[in-house]
């Protein structure tokens, strides 16, 4: 080995001191993921690691998540408590809009029999691509709306009938603060085309510069909300520490809650479903989930008539937990979520429900206002992956299409446990790549 000359040595001195700037402490180190060199480094370098660590920070909102099994439930608690007026439980308990009750394409005959049994149409909403029709009856006063669901399936036992239930997000995002109003992006000429039935996107984030977000609901008017946002980036976002599985993407998003009390009801969600059937949108997003209900189950199953994949997350209330819908409907691809360690979340459904499981914990996406990124945990964000993946496969909404898809995915799938079929995690984990370390935004 050749031994620098003494003339050399100053100049190593520095180098060496250099790359101790570059490299600053432990911390320092682990944050910028810089490799080890094994280099021996002077002692007692004053270096501020702030420098460094401030500069980053900001983008990533480190608030802690709350614990998932309670949240929807403390949520339904809170909705029906602080919006009485509006809100009211159904026998079961879960949220309904007051005084409400759907009907799925009622026969003139039937409106004559709910009209006689003192219910009034209130306003109707006509689903043209599926080729049916949403009328909503106002229950009157005093009224047991129990009883008069009971009353209307026993005069017209062909027809379907049920309360205007209220769906919730299934997990835990950033804040809902509202920064400048949303735009519609320009797009780039991405081909993935992937539908979104949520709570509103903020289409001026940084990571949908490159995408077209076409958005519904609202009158038109944006009501961009964590969850929302959080979901579309994990689908098509693209940006310089950030990329969705689909970047670039674009993003039919139908906005049913519009910070309203009564969002996310059925009959909201049906017309989305509606206006995705227009647009021709082969595979849709719907990270919501809630009770069973025969009007939404309805407009579910003519969508997978004419083709459409719906995607839903199986929800956060426990592996023993009843199944919550729409995910658990004949059909539609229940996802469940892992953690890095392709572990199931422990507050993650399990059942026959799961089609399939992906990312949901130990990752970041867009957050709504100021940091732009966030920790996100739960099934709403598993999701999403799936949705995107098979957008890939399904250009246009056709049922060969849609299984082969499916299929598809399942062929390629992870079985950590080597089952052909699990609980846990259906045919198996998907998506693993696309999982955003929090270390990146850091």
């Amino acid at each position: 080995m050749t031994t620098p000359s003494l003339s050399a040595l100053p100049r190593l001195r520095r180098a060496v001191a250099l790359l101790a700037l570059l490299l600053g402490s432990a911390n320092a180190h682990a944050q910028l993921r810089l490799p080890s060199l094994n280099l021996p480094l002077p002692q007692g370098l004053p270096i501020d690691n702030h420098l460094v660590r401030d500069r980053v920070a900001p983008l990533l909102d480190r608030t802690a998540l709350p614990d998932l099994r309670e949240l929807r439930l403390s949520e339904v608690s809170r909705l029906l408590r602080q919006h009485r007026r509006v809100l009211e439980a159904d026998p079961r308990g879960d949220p309904i809009v007051r005084r409400e009750i759907l009907a799925w394409s009622p026969t003139p005959a039937a409106l004559a029999a709910a009209a006689a049994a003192g219910l009034t149409p209130v306003r109707d909403q006509r689903l043209g691509e599926l080729g049916e029709t949403m009328v909503v009856l106002g229950v009157p006063d005093g009224a047991d709306i129990g009883a008069v669901l009971d009353r209307l399936r026993a005069l017209d036992p062909e027809g379907v009938y049920d309360f205007n239930h209220v769906y919730t997000g299934t997990g835990a995002a950033g804040a809902a603060a509202s920064p400048e109003p949303a735009r519609t992006v320009p797009s780039t000429g991405a081909a993935t085309r992937v539908g979104l039935i949520d709570s509103g996107v903020q289409a001026d984030h940084a990571v949908f510069r490159r995408n077209a977000i076409r958005q519904w609901g609202c009158g038109d008017i944006p009501h961009p909300a964590a969850h929302g946002t959080a979901v579309a980036a994990l689908m098509v976002g693209d940006g310089e520490r950030f990329r969705g599985v689909a970047p670039g993407g674009t993003v039919y998003a139908a906005d049913i809650y519009c910070d309203s009390p009564t969002g996310g009801s059925a009959e909201r969600i049906a017309g989305a479903l509606g206006w995705l059937a227009r647009q021709q949108v082969a595979v849709v997003n719907i990270s919501l989930v809630g009770p069973p209900n025969r009007t939404l189950e309805r407009a579910i199953i003519v969508m997978q008539q004419r083709g459409h994949l719906l995607v839903a997350a199986v929800g956060n209330d426990g592996p023993a937990a009843p199944p919550l819908y729409p995910a658990s409907y004949p059909g539609v691809v229940g996802v469940s979520a892992v953690d890095r360690n392709n572990v199931p979340l422990p507050e993650a459904a399990r059942g026959p429900q799961v089609m399939f499981a992906a990312p949901g914990n130990h990752m970041v996406s867009a957050a709504v206002g100021s940091p732009p990124f966030r920790q996100v945990r739960g099934t709403s964000f598993a999701a999403p992956i799936v949705s995107a993946l098979l957008a890939q496969l399904v250009r246009d909404p056709n049922p060969d299409s849609a299984r082969k898809a499916i299929e598809a995915l399942a062929q390629s799938a992870l079985k950590p446990d080597g089952a052909t079929v699990s609980n846990a995690t259906g045919h198996g984990i998907l998506g693993a790549p696309f999982r955003i370390d929090p270390a990146r935004i850091r």
